[in-house]
């Protein structure tokens, strides 16, 4: 067959680019057709958009492809190969000028392992952010914020294997950037740059973003919210790090969870003892250290392996390490730990139980030793940590039993179905548990990496309200009472009007009357419908869940009364169809009704968040 010639008028505006140096682009089916070098392809550029036309048989079909544009006006003869069978348009030439595209139409969505908040997901997440800065605001934090976003190389070198999960921006006028990996670095950063502040407690509660991959119905997101707690300070040993815990187990039972969590701690003074009598070279420690912290979703078997096969441990000293890391317990474990031949000649490991000691002592002063359990293999992957490192886990921080055929799987995961390069969400995935709920530890040595002199040694702590919010759903999910005490909307009372013929919907009445309930305090609406209908009322007020009702009728008004009603009591009650009451004492009524109504619902909220299991 022939190859076919064309005569194509371009338009004015345009510039026309021949050969089989055209340049390559037009979605897939133009980069197939150049690619094949058979004969010359034309590219029209517009103004607005670059069109790459490809004509396999006489006709006027085309592609489009953006690209930047020259102005030029011209008509070109050229010949594409008889073979080439690009996905094509009927549009004809004269119409180039429109947008068209070979691409898919596009999928209106949110990127990958984030969400859009709303209804009683918010209201659940904000009541634990109010009870996590209640707490904190309890023993004397004051909050800062600081940027989204970093110098590259504040962050580099401060998260050991973790550091691939760091989302690197591109170069905007010179400076790299990335988003914040966690708020414990930005924190030293900033006490670097204000050597004045000496001591301090603080809080601070925002967004930080890992390029992990995530199982969104676990908590595992790639951007999330951490609220954190810090002491920096020179103190006696073990007193901050001792408050951290103490403040930790208020905020886990003021959240309804009470002997549902523990609270893993170990130190890395003791681990570096660990290592290094049991014989690990000292290029390997960190990432040894690392592959012990999965111990706690992964069995030792594979622990090992990975230590051996993919770190290049000797067996012999992986199999020494194992004798400790898979320990746990309490101060009887300590005690065994202090009389240990190899470990009491170590200087590193002596310092480690010393502390361990000291703070069991405080911890029991403070009433939640029995909230610690000491776990050899809790090792936290962060290369910043220096002392005492904790954990808290809940029964469903840890995945399901994993068997080595899960293992496997893991390592392969499952791509997407549209054959994109990314893993597919892992919120089923037996082998992925929610992980833990607050994770930190001392580090005493960050500030110093960034002032260069300047040392300030700090303790902390950080809370993932995102897993934290996935539990705590799955506990009021189990519980109707509870979840029906969950307000998207929070106001008290709605106004209500009614009449017989000729009603004109007292709005006047009713503006004034919601002035009166604002001025108080009172959080109320009403229709926004000069004649509403009482129906359409009632109902509006039933959506938003509005506890009450306060009626306006036209004989009522005159004789300085209205109707307030209790949303959804049961039939037979005696105040079912409402109570009248005098107008001029509303606020009051209003006030001690909704004092009632909220201690019976939060009742319900509080035993619906506690005593369930995960």
């Amino acid at each position: 067959m022939p190859e076919a010639r064309h005569d194509v008028k371009v338009g004015s505006g345009l510039e026309i680019l021949c050969g089989d140096g055209a340049r390559e682009g037009g979605g897939q089916a133009g980069r197939q057709a150049l690619s094949q070098k058979r004969g010359t392809c034309i590219a029209a550029v517009g103004v607005r958009e670059f069109h790459l036309i490809i004509l396999p048989a006489p006709g006027r079909a085309f592609l489009t492809y953006r690209h930047p544009i020259a102005r030029n006006t011209a008509t070109r003869t050229y010949t594409t190969p008889p073979s080439s069978n690009p996905t094509t348009s009927t549009t004809p030439t004269s119409e180039m000028g429109k947008e068209k595209s070979d691409k898919p139409a596009f999928q209106l969505k949110v990127p990958k392992g984030t969400k859009d908040w709303e209804g009683k997901d918010m209201v659940i997440r904000d009541k634990i952010f109010a009870q996590i800065t209640e707490v904190f605001k309890r023993h004397g934090a004051v909050t800062i914020d600081t940027p989204v976003f970093e110098l590259k190389e504040i962050l580099s070198g401060k998260y050991g294997e973790d550091s691939k999960l760091i989302y690197d921006l591109a170069d905007q006028g010179g400076e790299l950037c990335s988003l914040r990996y966690d708020l414990t670095v930005p924190f030293a950063r900033w006490l670097a740059m204000n050597s004045s502040i000496q001591s301090i407690k603080r809080y601070h509660i925002a967004k930080v973003y890992r390029r992990d991959q995530p199982a969104m119905a676990k908590g595992r997101m790639r951007e999330f919210y951490q609220c954190d707690f810090d002491i920096a300070g020179t103190y006696d040993p073990m007193l901050p790090d001792a408050e951290i815990i103490r403040i930790t187990c208020e905020i886990f039972e003021s959240l309804g969870w009470q002997g549902r969590y523990t609270i893993k701690i170990n130190h890395r003074k003791i681990l570096d003892g660990i290592f290094s009598v049991c014989g690990v070279p000292q290029d390997k420690l960190r990432t040894i250290s690392s592959a012990v912290d999965k111990l706690d979703k992964s069995p030792w078997t594979d622990v090992r392996k990975e230590m051996t096969e993919e770190k290049g441990l000797d067996p012999e000293v992986a199999d020494r390490i194992g004798e400790y890391v898979t320990k746990k317990g309490g101060r009887e474990l300590l005690e065994t730990l202090t009389k240990d031949a190899k470990l009491s000649t170590n200087d590193s490991a002596k310092a480690g139980l010393a502390d361990m000691d000291l703070l069991f002592t405080y911890l029991s002063s403070f009433d939640v030793l029995d909230r610690v359990s000491f776990d050899m293999s809790l090792a936290r992957g962060l290369d910043y940590y220096t002392g005492v490192i904790y954990e808290v886990i809940t029964e469903g921080s840890a995945p399901q039993t994993a068997t080595e055929g899960q293992t496997k799987a893991k390592k392969e995961p499952k791509k997407n179905a549209n054959g994109g390069g990314e893993e597919e969400d892992r919120s089923n995935d037996p082998s992925v548990g929610v992980g833990s709920v607050a994770a930190g530890g001392r580090y005493d040595n960050l500030v110093s990496m960034f002032s260069g002199k300047q040392q300030i040694p700090c303790v902390g702590i950080s809370f993932g309200v995102d897993r934290i919010f996935s539990i705590t759903k799955q506990r009021l999910a189990s519980s109707p009472a509870a979840s029906a005490a969950i307000r998207t909307n929070e106001v008290d009372v709605y106004i209500m009007a009614f009449g017989g013929k000729g009603f004109d919907g007292l709005l006047p009445q009713r503006m004034a009357l919601a002035k009166r309930l604002w001025d108080a305090d009172i959080k109320a609406e009403f229709s926004w419908k000069v004649k509403p209908k009482l129906p359409q009322q009632f109902k509006a007020a039933e959506a938003n869940g509005v506890p009450f009702a306060v009626i306006l009728g036209e004989d009522e008004l005159k004789a300085g009364k209205c109707k307030i009603k209790e949303m959804g009591l049961p039939e037979g009650h005696a105040e079912k169809e409402g109570v009248m009451v005098e107008l001029e004492n509303l606020e009051e009524e209003v006030r001690t009704r909704i004092a009632k109504a909220n201690a019976s619902a939060g009742n319900a909220l509080a035993g619906g968040m506690s005593g369930l299991s995960v």
